[in-house]
């Protein structure tokens, strides 16, 4: 009888430790592609608009079609600022710009009185491996003495400028000191290359055909070899080895790129499990079974050079699309900052044909990235599978997008909605938080994608230790837990000068918010600034759904954008916001300077 009671007692305890225990910590996989436009992707136009195709015409997406009808898509995903450093800055730190100081591609610091730790540092604290494979474009450093040395987030990562030395990809940029034996007095700053299936590389500069002339002819060789379309300025003409390559064909097959090597090099790192393995003249660790993984893998698709594998290319070029029609009357009342950014990349002059190859060329690329993030789902999943642990995916298409002659231009940087707006699918093992094909149509922000993950991963965001963090974890978004919000906000600094933004289901407002870039100085101007130096403009989506026609100056619409501009400007300016005087580039500037004169008036509700 003791015995039989002794066993109930003992049954009895193990069952309430199991119940106390906590769930077991998923393997996560972010998945972040670069310069993305929604339209490429068949589910997300369909969630949109009822259609599959883009607007423009044929695109393809079978693998990230299948990981939304896999799990759950927020479709209604806005980037906190259109350029590279900044969004992806914002999704690393899980703040605001105006919160974190970081508005464009400034090289930033973590001493800093107001920074805390990056979402890999919080993973790795809650135990986690962190793995970076490919593009991150964070640019954050740590001083030390009168250095800022570059801050390793993650414990290990895999970047394409080491990659691409060994000649693992099709195309690169580099410093470059040594040719053939021949040393520079000073080297080559970002001196382009193609990579042939050989491993030998051919360079395009008309520099380097002057100093060496062995080299001589290679640009025209390069341009004609790989069929290449650069943006050109239509008053200076077009020059074969500068301006971004907006079409042409890989110099490699698919999965011999840049990209292919970033997912090839992921399915390695999995199969090499608690051991060492090559990477071109590098050795990387594998896998740690030991220990929950967190990887984040950031493809360079379909960014600039657009150069997509042949059969790829050949396939996409028997479609015909319906390249944006710009209209110059749109420039008449397009806000000066807005006007400059379409100026910097304008595309109009473009012929047709060339119209057509930038287009067809875009979307095959896309094509051939998603064949990619296949592949590294596949594996992803496989691996998780075989160790008997949950799993979790976090998809983001595009740190903002891309503008394929929309408002005259190719190029991002707008609050326009083609730069804007970039759906996110999260994917869990067991479907309770994020359930299977399901569409989520509030507002979702990136600044969310950190408490998301974090959460996945175990972490209590009640914590005081993240206070900090200004977005929401999807998953209370799914359940309702969390309110809607009813608008979206961001602020970019890049190329066209500081401006912020708000959007809402019927209208988008933005204005610049101050005269210059010179951090902690002139922080007030946008509230005494007249209304027309605030170069505003009011966009109303339901008559207008490609923001064309600006109404920031129509007596009828008056009423709304003087209450949009109230709301932007109490929060982007006066909650609690920052700027750090980073240094000039060099990363060592710590004094913080805030404005915080609406405490609070970040509360995602509208007042009007």
């Amino acid at each position: 009888m003791r015995n039989v009671l002794f066993a109930a007692i003992c049954l009895a305890l193990g069952a309430v430790a199991h119940a106390e225990s906590p769930p077991p910590q998923p393997n996560v996989l972010w998945i972040l592609t670069d310069d993305h436009r929604y339209d490429s992707i068949r589910a997300f136009n369909n969630m949109l608009h009822g259609r599959e195709m883009s607007e423009l015409g044929y695109v393809e997406s079978p693998n990230t079609d299948r990981l939304a009808k896999m799990g759950t898509t927020f479709i209604n995903t806005y980037c906190q600022a259109q350029g590279c450093a900044p969004s992806r800055a914002s999704m690393h730190l899980g703040r605001y710009p105006f919160r974190s100081g970081v508005y464009e591609f400034e090289y930033h610091n973590n001493n800093a009185e107001h920074c805390r730790p990056t979402l890999p540092e919080c993973m790795a604290e809650l135990g986690y491996q962190t793995t970076h494979i490919g593009k991150l474009g964070v640019r954050l450093k740590t001083i030390k003495g009168k250095w800022a040395a570059s801050h390793p987030m993650y414990q290990q990562s895999f970047y394409f400028k080491d990659l691409a030395k060994d000649g693992l990809c099709a195309w690169g940029k580099d410093w470059i000191s040594e040719i053939n034996g021949m040393k520079f007095d000073k080297p080559f700053q970002s001196l382009e290359f193609f990579v042939t299936p050989e491993g030998k590389f051919e360079y395009c500069s008309l520099e380097l055909e002057k100093i060496m002339p062995e080299f001589a002819g290679t640009c025209a060789d390069t341009t004609e070899k790989y069929d290449l379309l650069r943006h050109y300025n239509p008053k200076k003409g077009k020059h074969i080895d500068n301006g971004m390559i907006l079409a042409g064909v890989s110099s490699r097959e698919a999965g011999k790129t840049r990209d292919g090597y970033y997912a090839s090099i992921f399915v390695d790192y999995l199969n090499n499990k608690n051991q060492s393995f090559q990477v071109g003249s590098r050795e990387y660790d594998g896998v740690d079974t030991s220990k929950p993984l967190f990887c984040h893998i950031g493809f360079d698709f379909p960014h600039t050079p657009v150069l997509p594998p042949a059969d790829f290319r050949e396939r996409f070029q028997q479609h015909t699309y319906k390249v944006p029609v710009f209209d110059k009357q749109e420039l008449e009342t397009m806000p000066a900052q807005l006007k400059k950014q379409v100026m910097h990349g304008y595309s109009d002059h473009f012929t047709d044909t060339e119209k057509q190859a930038m287009v067809q060329d875009y979307y095959a690329f896309c094509a051939y990235g998603d064949v990619l993030v296949g592949q590294a789902v596949d594996s992803f999943i496989e691996y998780s599978e075989s160790q008997q642990q949950p799993w979790t995916i976090v998809y983001v298409c595009g740190d903002h997008g891309w503008k394929l002659n929309d408002h005259g231009s190719v190029s991002k940087f707008t609050p326009w909605d083609v730069d804007s707006h970039n759906p996110i699918i999260v994917v869990s093992s067991d479907k309770k938080a994020f359930p299977a094909d399901k569409v989520v149509t509030d507002f979702t922000e990136f600044v969310d994608i950190m408490p998301t993950i974090l959460a996945a991963g175990g972490a209590n965001l009640d914590d005081a230790k993240y206070d900090y963090l200004d977005g929401k974890d999807l998953a209370g978004i799914v359940s309702g837990e969390i309110p809607a919000r009813d608008y979206v906000i961001g602020e970019s600094h890049a190329v066209i000068g500081p401006r912020a933004f708000i959007r809402t289901k019927d209208y988008v407002f933005s204005m610049q918010t101050r005269p210059g870039k010179k951090r902690g100085e002139d922080m007030d101007w946008a509230r005494t600034a007249s209304y027309q130096d605030l170069d505003p403009a009011l966009y109303h989506m339901p008559t207008d759904p490609k923001e064309v026609n600006n109404l920031a100056f129509n007596p009828e619409h008056q009423h709304v954008a003087k209450a949009m501009q109230q709301k932007l400007l109490n929060i982007v300016l006066g909650d609690n916001r920052v700027e750090v005087d980073w240094g000039d580039n060099k990363a060592l500037g710590t004094t913080v300077f805030r404005s915080n004169f609406a405490p609070g008036a970040h509360d995602g509700k509208l007042n009007f």
